[in-house]
Order: structure tokens, then sequence, then C-alpha cells
């Protein structure tokens, strides 16, 4: 791996007028579908699990924003 990768993923990635309004998107996209999953899905491991991965989807996708410009 080359240093300039790991200084890329270590390093701080401010929001910016291209990737603030993304990182807004993808944090509502993700709101609703946790809302859903909450209102249909019973409380119970599983429902757990679906939020806790969707908090993944929602780190993954804005850390791919801010890592790559938007």
């Amino acid at each position: 791996m080359e240093q300039a990768d790991l200084d890329n993923r270590f390093k701080f990635h401010p929001a910016n007028d291209n990737t603030g309004p993304k990182h807004d998107q993808v944090r509502q996209w993700c709101l609703d579908l946790a809302s859903t999953i909450n209102s249909l899905v019973p409380d119970g491991r599983e429902k757990s699990l679906a939020i806790t991965k969707l908090e993944e989807v929602m780190m993954w996708s804005n850390a791919g924003i801010a890592r790559n410009n938007g």
C-alpha cells in the first residue's frame, strides 16, 4: 500500500460545496430507511443488526465521498 493511500484514509476531509450536499443526501436516505426498518421490524437482534449495518453503509458511503472529493 502506498503512503499516499494511507494518508488519504486517515486525514480529515472537510465537507465543501461539492461534498456537503452529497453527505446530506446519504444521511437522509439512511435515516429514511432506518425509520422504515424501525417501524416494520420487531425489536430484537435482527433489527439491531440491520440498523448497525445501515450505520456502516452511511459511514463508508460518506468516507467514499470525502476521500474522493465527491
